[in-house]
C-alpha cells in the first residue's frame, strides 16, 4: 500500500467515527474561496471538528479531496504527497497540526506556487503558525478559532439557535438585545457551568473527566509546543508551570514582577517577560501592555490573567469573583483591542470606557466620562449605561 492509498484509509476511518453536527462561529468568517487557508488556535478549542465537518460537506467526490493529519505517520515531505495527490486529479487537500511537520512554511509556500491545489490547514498550538504568518501573509488567509463563547455553549446545551451581536450593538442597544434573547433563555442557568467547564468544545464528549483532559491539554502546550518553538530549555519548563499557578495568587492589577521573579527564582526581568510571552501566545496567559509602549514583549504588562475562565478553575485554589468577571469578559473580546483605562477597568478599541462589577456597580468612578458604561454581572438586563457582563458572550 503506497503512501497515498494509507492516507485516504486513514480519512475514511475519520469520517466513519465523525459525527458532530454542530457548527462554530468559525464557519461563518472563512472565505472558502481563497487557495490557501489557515485555522490557527489554541489546542481542543475545535479546530480538528472544523476541518471534518468542511472535508465532509465540500460537494467534491472523496477521490478528489484529502484529509489527514501531519502526525498520521513519518511524512517525508508534505509536497510529495501533494504532488502525487494532485497528479491523481486532487483538487482539496486538509492539513491538520501542520505544525507538527518541520519547516511546513517552506512546503506549503511550494504548494501554493507550482500545484492547482486548494490548501487548509491548521494547528493545534497558535504559536508555531504565528511565527510563520510573515512567509505565509502573502499567500495564506490566517484566521484564529476562540474557545466556545457562552452563545455557543447555550446554543450546544439546549439545541437551539441563538444571533451574534457586534460590540456597537451591545454597547448602544443593549436592553433591547437582552430583552429579545430573554425571551428564549435564561441565561444564569448556564453562567456557572460555563465559567468552570464551558470554554473548551471536548466538555460535551467526557462533563466528568474534562479537568482532567484540560490540564492534560494545557501542559502539552507548556511541555511540547513552546520548548518546540522558542528557545527554552526543557528543563526550564517547570518555571512556566509555576508562573502559571502565581498569576492564580495574584491579582491583574497588582503585578509585582519583582517578587515573581523572585518566587520563580529568576534573577533578570527579560527572562520573566519572555516566559509571559510565550505563555500568552499559547493562549494560556491573557495580557495587557500599554499601547504607547508599542509591542515590545520587554515591558511589564498593565495586567496579567489567565486566559479564560476554565483555567483559573482548574489551576486555582481560590478565585475572586472580580477577576474572573474581567477575565471572562477578555475571552469574549479575545479579538478587539483592550487596553487598561486611566479610570475604569478597560477601554475597548479606543473607543468605549469599561468598568466592571457586581450588580451594585455604581458609576462613580467613570461618572464624568463621555462613553462609559458599568458592565454589571448578576443582573439579567441593564439600563442606560449599565449592561450585563453575560451579554459580551454573544459577541461570536
Amino acid at each position: 500500500m503506497n503512501r497515498l492509498e494509507t492516507l485516504r484509509e486513514y480519512q475514511e476511518n475519520y469520517l466513519r467515527l465523525f459525527d458532530t453536527e454542530y457548527k462554530r462561529y468559525i464557519h461563518k468568517e472563512v472565505d472558502f474561496s481563497a487557495k490557501l487557508i489557515g485555522i490557527v488556535g489554541a489546542r481542543g478549542v475545535g479546530k480538528t471538528t472544523f476541518l471534518l465537518q468542511y472535508l465532509r460537506e465540500n460537494p467534491l467526490s472523496l477521490e478528489k479531496k484529502l484529509y489527514f493529519s501531519a502526525d498520521d505517520l513519518d511524512i517525508d515531505s508534505l509536497f510529495d504527497i501533494a504532488y502525487s495527490f494532485s497528479k491523481e486529479g486532487g483538487e482539496l487537500l486538509i492539513i491538520d497540526e501542520i505544525h507538527k511537520y518541520r519547516h511546513f512554511e517552506k512546503e506549503l509556500k511550494k504548494i501554493y506556487d507550482m500545484l492547482a491545489l486548494k490548501v487548509v490547514f491548521s494547528g493545534s498550538s497558535a504559536l508555531q503558525l504565528d511565527h510563520a504568518k510573515g512567509d505565509l501573509s502573502r499567500r495564506a488567509m490566517l484566521y484564529s478559532m476562540n474557545g466556545l463563547s457562552f452563545r455557543e455553549f447555550i446554543e450546544i446545551k439546549e439545541g437551539i439557535s441563538l444571533p451574534i451581536y457586534t460590540k456597537n450593538d451591545i454597547f448602544t442597544n443593549h436592553t433591547e438585545i437582552a430583552r429579545n434573547l430573554l425571551k428564549s433563555i435564561k441565561p444564569y442557568a448556564f453562567w456557572k457551568e460555563y465559567l468552570a467547564f464551558g470554554y473548551y468544545p471536548f466538555y460535551f464528549e467526557d462533563t466528568k473527566g474534562y479537568p482532567l483532559r484540560l490540564k492534560q491539554t494545557i501542559n502539552t502546550v507548556i511541555e511540547v509546543d513552546i520548548p518546540s518553538i522558542f528557545p527554552i530549555e526543557y528543563e526550564k519548563i517547570i518555571s512556566l508551570k509555576k508562573l502559571v499557578r502565581l498569576v492564580c495568587e495574584s491579582s491583574p492589577f497588582k503585578i509585582n514582577i519583582k517578587a515573581l521573579a523572585e518566587k520563580m527564582g529568576i534573577k533578570d526581568y527579560q527572562t520573566l517577560y519572555r516566559y509571559m510571552e510565550y505563555l500568552h501566545r499559547g493562549r494560556i496567559l491573557s495580557l495587557i501592555r500599554a499601547k504607547s509602549r508599542g509591542d515590545s514583549i520587554f515591558v511589564k504588562p498593565q495586567k496579567l490573567y489567565l486566559a479564560n475562565t476554565n483555567l483559573h478553575h482548574a489551576y486555582c485554589s481560590s478565585m475572586e469573583i472580580g477577576t474572573l468577571r474581567e477575565v471572562f469578559f477578555m475571552s469574549m473580546l479575545a479579538d478587539e483591542r483592550v487596553e487598561v483605562a486611566l479610570k475604569g477597568d478597560f477601554v475597548v478599541d479606543s473607543q468605549y470606557i469599561v468598568e466592571i462589577g457586581g450588580k451594585n456597580k455604581s458609576y462613580k468612578q467613570i461618572a464624568d466620562i463621555p462613553n462609559s458604561f458599568v458592565v454589571s454581572d448578576e443582573i439579567e438586563i441593564g439600563f442606560r449605561n449599565k449592561i450585563p457582563l453575560w451579554l459580551f458572550g454573544f459577541l461570536y
